[in-house]
Order: structure tokens, then C-alpha cells, then sequence
């Protein structure tokens, strides 16, 4: 088309179809799978075509080529596509982003931040992080904290997981993405998706699944400043920490990196158990951190008799444990330390944890799982209070 006014020169114009802000509409909820934001705030829709039959064409940029849930975004995007009225069929393009997308990706998830600065240390933090400890290994803390986070995201809470047991992670497996790797983008790690969760664990980061880990202090501490700062977690509701048994070097690491971490102490109800896991509960008030509760597990069995056909409950563990630890622990922290639940002992507790999947969700009617909803509703309706919490503030000098 020739402009009188254009100095002779030929410009040439090109009218967007139509349906292309509709389908760009559409696609601003078709949310990146791992970031869980839109991707057409990340950058990801470079191109969108249409033709005069209403065939579409969209062009997506993967943030990595080995993207594993390029199926999943595949499979969003075409049925957003396909829901727009007058797009009579789509066909999604995948690409790759290059390196100066990627670092603009960057520092759009970043949102200014400082390198490798804990967002969970800030002041200004709303995410409650809880870290679940117990004082000797086998009484299922883990089974404890994959359940909770279930139950927890179940209510509506975005929740995510720090497997921060490193030699012995096992929550991957827990959840059954003890095969998954985590996405980098840059240098910046996403967290694994799973069934309403966030997850990273040292398990992820090893090159092969049955690789051991053989790491002593200073790289012990560098893991987890990777898995804390390195990892976009976004903006959680809740993060739970599956911290090793015992009071080693993991558990006074993050107390330093994260002094405003409350803990919950997980403890059966044998007597050997409940004096190792308050040592755990002081461990936590040596570093600041308020211990919020108790969980005793494995409390009791239900059973009903075959021969009379009564419900019987037997205490394999004895009696007693929880409520002990959250005696001792109130009277040696100077605060009130509830038994906030009593979990039943449970072969599909363990049933479930084996074949990757919470008990909360296969089996939300067992007395287990039960007790594992209730501990999540009371977490949630106790809130976050100031007590104990450091606020980043100097005095003013007079």
C-alpha cells in the first residue's frame, strides 16, 4: 500500500485474525506445569497464527529442550486452543528458549531478589515453614510429613516439600517421583510437581537413584542453601522440611538459615522414643525455633476380633510417649507444647508410602488418614502469630 505522505516509501501492514486475542485470552490460563504461572506472563507464546478456516498455529518456548512435562503443556494449550469458538483445529509448535529468554525468565521469577538468598529467611515472609523432626530414626516422620503436606494441599493450601534428609530421602519415593529430575533454568532449579505439591530432594539431584551419598559438613551445608535458595518455590501457603533424625549437622544448619521455622516433633509412644525425640524439641529452642507440637505415631492398633467379633485396641509401643514429650518440652521450653495428634498404627499407611501414593488421598476414610486431616486442619486454623518470629528490627539508638 503506497502512502502519499510516506516520502514515496512502501509500507506494508499486517491485520491480526480476529480470534487471536481470544486464544491469547485462552492461553493466559494455561498455566507452566512447574512455575505454576501463566505462560503468556513467562514469555512461553512466541507465536500465534491464524487461518482463514480457523486452523490455529501457537508456538510455545520450553524453558529447557528436555523439558520433561512438554506433554503436559502440549496437551493445556491444545485444549485451551480447541476451546475457543471458531478455532476449528490447533497445531502447538514446541521450542526452546534461548539464552537470553531464559535469563530474562530469570529474573522475572527471581523479582529482584539477591543471589542466593533464602526467600523463607526474609521478614516479610508469609509462608509458614514447619520442619518435622524427630529424635531417632523409624518412628515415620516422613510418612508423616508427605501425608500432612497432602492433607494440607487438600485444603486448599499450596504446600511445598524439602526432603532435607539427605542421607536417607525418602519422600521422593513417597510420593512416586523418586525417578523425576528437577527442570534448571539457568541457574535456577524448579521444583518436581506432584499432585498439588512442590518437591525437591537431595535423591533428585543425584545423578543416578541408587547413588549414595557420602557428604560431611560444608557440602552438607551447601545442599541446602541449593535446595533453599537455588529452587523457585513461588509463593507457598506452606513448606514442610523432612529434616534427618537426630541433632546433627542438618538440623543446625537450617536452624541458622531459617530461625524462624517452627518444628513439629514426631515420636511413637515408647518410652526409649520419647526421651530422644525432646532432645530434638531442645535442639529446636537452642536455635531459636518454637516447637509448635507433638505428633506421637503409631499410637495404637485397631483391631476386630475374628472369634467375637469386638473392636479391640492394642498398644504395641506401650502408652503414654507423646503426651510425656509435650510435658517435658513445655516445662523445659518455658511454653505451652500440645500432643496435637495421635496417629493409629496402619498397615496402609505403609502400604501406601511403598507404592507411592499418601494415605490421605488412597484411603481417606482410614482412622490414620483421619487423624493425619485433622492435624492439617489444626495447623491451619492456628495461623502464624509474631511470638518467636524475628521481624528485622534495630532499635533506634535516642
Amino acid at each position: 500500500m503506497h502512502d502519499p505522505q510516506s516520502n514515496g516509501e512502501t509500507t506494508t501492514s499486517t491485520v491480526e485474525h480476529p480470534l487471536v486475542p481470544q486464544i491469547r485470552a485462552a492461553l493466559h490460563r494455561v498455566d507452566d506445569p512447574e512455575i505454576r504461572r501463566p505462560i503468556t506472563d513467562l514469555g512461553m507464546v512466541d507465536d500465534i497464527e491464524v487461518d482463514v478456516t480457523g486452523r490455529v498455529r501457537v508456538r510455545i518456548l520450553l524453558t529447557v529442550a528436555g523439558c520433561p512435562l512438554r506433554d503436559t503443556l502440549n496437551r493445556d494449550v491444545t485444549a485451551a486452543v480447541l476451546a475457543v469458538p471458531g478455532a476449528s483445529a490447533v497445531n502447538v509448535e514446541l521450542d526452546v528458549m534461548s539464552d537470553e529468554q531464559r535469563a530474562a525468565l530469570r529474573e522475572l521469577l527471581k523479582g529482584g531478589q539477591d543471589e542466593r538468598e533464602i526467600p523463607f529467611a526474609r521478614p516479610d515472609s508469609l509462608t509458614q515453614v514447619i520442619a518435622v523432626a524427630s529424635g531417632k530414626g523409624g518412628v515415620g516422620k516422613s510418612s508423616i510429613t508427605v501425608n500432612l503436606a497432602r492433607a494440607l494441599a487438600a485444603h486448599g493450601r499450596t504446600v511445598g516439600v524439602l526432603d532435607a534428609d539427605i542421607y536417607g530421602h525418602s519422600v521422593p519415593a513417597m510420593l512416586g517421583v523418586a525417578d523425576s529430575r528437577p527442570t534448571a533454568v539457568e541457574d535456577m532449579i524448579m521444583p518436581v510437581p506432584t499432585n498439588g505439591l512442590k518437591v525437591i530432594s537431595i535423591g533428585m539431584l543425584k545423578p543416578r537413584r541408587d547413588q549414595v551419598v557420602a557428604w560431611r559438613g560444608p557440602i552438607l551445608d551447601r545442599a541446602l542453601t541449593q535446595m533453599l535458595a537455588d529452587v523457585y518455590w513461588g509463593d507457598l501457603d506452606f513448606l514442610l522440611l523432612d529434616l534427618p533424625p537426630g541433632t546433627g549437622d542438618v538440623a543446625i544448619s537450617l536452624g541458622q538459615k531459617l530461625p524462624s521455622a517452627e518444628v513439629l516433633v514426631v515420636t511413637t509412644p515408647q518410652a526409649a522414643a520419647a526421651e530422644v525425640a525432646e532432645r530434638a524439641g531442645t535442639m529446636a529452642s537452642m536455635l531459636n525455633q518454637r516447637v509448635i507440637g507433638v505428633v506421637e505415631n503409631m499410637s495404637h492398633l485397631v483391631t476386630t476380633c475374628p472369634h467375637c467379633g469386638e473392636v479391640h485396641t492394642h498398644h504395641i509401643f506401650g502408652t503414654g510417649g507423646g503426651a510425656e514429650v509435650a510435658r517435658v518440652l513445655s516445662t523445659r521450653l518455658g511454653y505451652p507444647v500440645s500432643l496435637l495428634a495421635q496417629i493409629p498404627l496402619d498397615p496402609e499407611l505403609r502400604a501406601s508410602g511403598d507404592a507411592g501414593v499418601p494415605l490421605v488421598d488412597t484411603g481417606p476414610d482410614q482412622p490414620a488418614a483421619g487423624a493425619l486431616n485433622s492435624l492439617a486442619d489444626t495447623l491451619i486454623k492456628r495461623g502464624r502469630g509474631l511470638r518467636g518470629r524475628q521481624l528485622g528490627l534495630t532499635p533506634a539508638g535516642r
